[in-house]
This record gives C-alpha cells, sequence and structure tokens, in this order.
C-alpha cells in the first residue's frame, strides 16, 4: 500500500516538473486502413464482453474520441471503451493531478495517457503502470522497428507511443531565396549558423535576424540549452541514465558555444536580453519576420499556413533538426507523444493492451488529428494527414509541403532517458548561469565550472540511503 499511498507526493514533485493491437509488422496493412498484424483479426463471437476505461486529458475535439472509439468497438465488439475525461479545457496538468487523486483513492482503471516522459516514467516508478513485454511478445513485433518513438525505460516497455510531435526548424522561404539558400535536407549546426548569418539583415530597430531562441527561461524551454545534444541517439539530457552528470559532455559544451557565437560574434541571433526585457515570443517573431528561422515543435503544423491572429504574408518551408556533425546520424530530435499505458490494477489487461495496440497503429489514422508516431503510415497517407491539418489554417498554399512531410517522415525519437524528482531544480541552476554567460558577466569555463558544482550538489542531496 505504500506505493499507492506516495501518489499524491508524486503529483507534487510532477508539478514542479511541468513545462507547457497486434502482430509484427510483416502483417500490417502499412496504408492504416488495418491495424498491424493481430489487430486486424476480429474476436470470436464467444468471447466474454468487457468494458475498460479510459482516462485521457484529451477532449473530443482535439482527440475525436467519438469516432476514434466507435472505429474501434466495430472491430472489437467484445471490448467497450468508457471515456474518463480528465479535463474540461485539455489541460495536461490538471489531468494528471486529477488521475493522481483517483489513484490514490483506489478508483479502476485500464488506459491512462501521459502527455510527457516526465509523468509517464514517474508513473512507472511509482508501480502504477504494468509492464507491456509478455503482449508485444506475443504479437511478435519490434517497438523500436514499429514506432519512431522510443518509450523504454529500465529495460522494459510500459507504453506505446500514440502522436509524433518531433521538434523541426521552420524557415522564411523568401528570405532563404533572396540570400541564395536551399532548403535544407540534412545540415549540421555549424550549417545552420551558416544559414543565419546570411539571413541577418539590417541594424537596430529594424534589424532581422537569422534565428530566434525561445529559451531557456525561468527553468522552461530547457531544449534551447540542449541543441548539440539533442541531435543524436542518445545522452541527450543533463543527467545520463543513471542519474549521473552529463554536463561533461562535449556536446554541452558545443551547445554553450553556439550560443555564444551567434548571438555575441556573429550578432545572427536575437539577443538573450532583448527576449526577457521585450518578453518577446517565438510567433511574432516568426510570423512579422523579425527572424527567418526558428527551431520549435512541431504542434506547429496547424499554424504553418497562418491564422487568424499571425496571417502569413510570405512562403514557409521546413528543415530538419540540426545534428551535432557531418558523420552523425540524421533526424534524430527533441520529440513529444502521447503514452499510452496500461493501469497496473487493471482487471482487463489484455483488453487495455489491445485497445492501445489499435489506437496507435490505425486509431491514429482514424483519429485524422495528428501525425502519428506509428511507421506502419505510408506516405500517402502521411500526405494525406499533412493536407488534413493544413486545411484548418488561413493560406496552406503557401507551405513547402513536400519539406514537411520529409521531415516528418524522416524524425526519430532518442533513446528516453527518464526524469528524476529534482529535474526542475537542475533545470533552475543551469538556465541561471547560463544567464550570466549569454549577458556578460561570467566567461564560458567559469560558466560549465560552476554549472557542474552546482548540479552534483543536487545529485548528492538527492542520492538514496
Amino acid at each position: 500500500m505504500r506505493k499507492w499511498a506516495l501518489v499524491g507526493i508524486a503529483a507534487l514533485a510532477l508539478s514542479a516538473l511541468a513545462g507547457c493491437g497486434g502482430s509484427g509488422s510483416k502483417s500490417a496493412d502499412t496504408g492504416g486502413n488495418q491495424g498491424a498484424g493481430q489487430s486486424s483479426a476480429q474476436p470470436s463471437p464467444t468471447q466474454q464482453q468487457v468494458t475498460i476505461r479510459l482516462h485521457t486529458h484529451g477532449t473530443e475535439a482535439a482527440y475525436n474520441w467519438s469516432k476514434t472509439i466507435a472505429a474501434f468497438e466495430a472491430k472489437y465488439p467484445n471490448i467497450k471503451v468508457e471515456l474518463v475525461p480528465l479535463s474540461e479545457k485539455g489541460d495536461s496538468q490538471e489531468a494528471l493531478k486529477k488521475l493522481d487523486l483517483l489513484l490514490a483513492s483506489g478508483e479502476e482503471m485500464d488506459v491512462m495517457m501521459f502527455t510527457d516522459a516526465a509523468s509517464y516514467a514517474q508513473h512507472v516508478g511509482m508501480g502504477v503502470v504494468a509492464p507491456l513485454d509478455e503482449f508485444i511478445a506475443k504479437d511478435g513485433f519490434k517497438v523500436a522497428e514499429e514506432y519512431k518513438v522510443d518509450t523504454q525505460l529500465n529495460g522494459k516497455y510500459y507504453a506505446l507511443p500514440g502522436k509524433f510531435n518531433p521538434w523541426y526548424v521552420l524557415l522564411n522561404k523568401d528570405h532563404l531565396e533572396q540570400a541564395g539558400l536551399k532548403v535544407p535536407t540534412d545540415w549540421t549546426w555549424d550549417d545552420f549558423m551558416a544559414y543565419a548569418k546570411a539571413l541577418t539583415k539590417g541594424e537596430g530597430n529594424q534589424k532581422r535576424y537569422g534565428t530566434y531562441f525561445h529559451g531557456p527561461q525561468n527553468g522552461g524551454w530547457m531544449e534551447f540549452l540542449k541543441l548539440a545534444l539533442a541531435g543524436r541517439p542518445e545522452n541527450t539530457e543533463f543527467l545520463k541514465a543513471d542519474g549521473t552528470s552529463n554536463l561533461d559532455d562535449p556536446m554541452f559544451r558545443r551547445t554553450l558555444e553556439i550560443r555564444l557565437k551567434m548571438e555575441k560574434e556573429d550578432q545572427s541571433a536575437t539577443p538573450y536580453s532583448l527576449m526577457l526585457s521585450q518578453k518577446l515570443h517565438y510567433r511574432p517573431q516568426f510570423f512579422n519576420q523579425s527572424a527567418s528561422m526558428i527551431l520549435i515543435g512541431s504542434w506547429m503544423n496547424t499554424e504553418l499556413g497562418g491564422t487568424d491572429q499571425y496571417p502569413l504574408n510570405f512562403r514557409v518551408a521546413v528543415a530538419p533538426y540540426p545534428k551535432p556533425g557531418p558523420n552523425d546520424p540524421s533526424g534524430y530530435t527533441p520529440v513529444t507523444t502521447d503514452y499510452m499505458a496500461v493501469a497496473a490494477k487493471s482487471k482487463h489487461k489484455e483488453e487495455a493492451y489491445r485497445f492501445i495496440r489499435w489506437y496507435t497503429t490505425e486509431g491514429q489514422i482514424v483519429q485524422g488529428k495528428n501525425v502519428p508516431s506509428w511507421n506502419g503510415v505510408k506516405p500517402d497517407a502521411l500526405a494525406q494527414i499533412v493536407d488534413t491539418i493544413l486545411s484548418g489554417t488561413k493560406t496552406p498554399e503557401k507551405v513547402d509541403k513536400e519539406s514537411l512531410i520529409r521531415v516528418l517522415s524522416g524524425a526519430r525519437s532518442s533513446k528516453l532517458v527518464p526524469p528524476v524528482t529534482y529535474q526542475s531544480e537542475v533545470y533552475k541552476v543551469l538556465n541561471e548561469e547560463f544567464e550570466k554567460l549569454i549577458l556578460g558577466s561570467q566567461d564560458l569555463d567559469k560558466t560549465l565550472e560552476t554549472m557542474k558544482q552546482r548540479v552534483q550538489q543536487l545529485i548528492d542531496a538527492n542520492k538514496k540511503g
């Protein structure tokens, strides 16, 4: 019972971290019209009918639940899905707090949806999520081959990924052509810096910067302190999987060097001081053409063609997340997803697993709201999804759809590093020291030395036993 009593405590820790079915793929219909492998098989009429409960932050408007659940129940008439919405406005943190209260009260649960790696890893650690390896082995597929997002924790799989929101680089295509530059299809951080320098134009208040970095700020948007760390298969975080510091990694120093060079030497990045003092935001910086490139997450897909608030007066192209060096593999990028998990105390684990396996494959196509993490989506199906998403914008014809599809289809996530309970404290320390560096009160070597010391103090203070 002690694990369950800890749920409330863990919820408090998580709030500090907040930032903003079937067989192998060989038999899968990769167009999304059928599920993967055994998920396409109809259940026997003699099977007992059960009802599973789906606890989610997702609203009907954002997740199209009515249509999605109806399609699943039509395929699996022996499994009924009861939707349990946890937030009327789709607030993931509100939903998480409510989920933890329900867990503590002993509410029956079958399927749980987590929206970030921190809450997913934390709940696995609390013992409230069931491992899926037995079901996956029975179905005969490999998660790493089936999905773009790695959900493995401590050698086991506790969730399958739903939507796929990789980070990418948005580019003002008009500015690129004026500078004689092509839309990058495979590039490094050196290339990114060269592009930013070439795209920078003008002086003073009318200056157009090559790029704008929307962080870090107030311990958030820490992706902007992982630039060279994040574009590779593993070791992409400030801490390693074993909880030790990763700040000795040359790519962390490289990230700080990139930020310094672009702002101080090349003057191709919007000054950090301006971001803070003028409370700048990436949307107006890009759509008002104050910056030619922005590094951001693909939640922006729904806005690429312009909105009422931010109309698009130029052409937009998309480039992949830059890689550390020319010999490094391409496509690795920070990714957000929905982690679809089975509750440890579920009385219907097999049926709950069957739902999440279906939902994370053909269910994503039925839902029609996001780009799926599932690799079994044919290019024409992805193009149709992108068309649907862009059709909701004001001027979709101004978006270089070919570049967008190319980036989305080639993106993949790095190996997941489980967050620690004091993650927000690590973020705060790194943000504070970075500000001293970028605002000129501390040099690079001193910054790195102080960052390592302060983070090590946090690690030591939080060691168990």
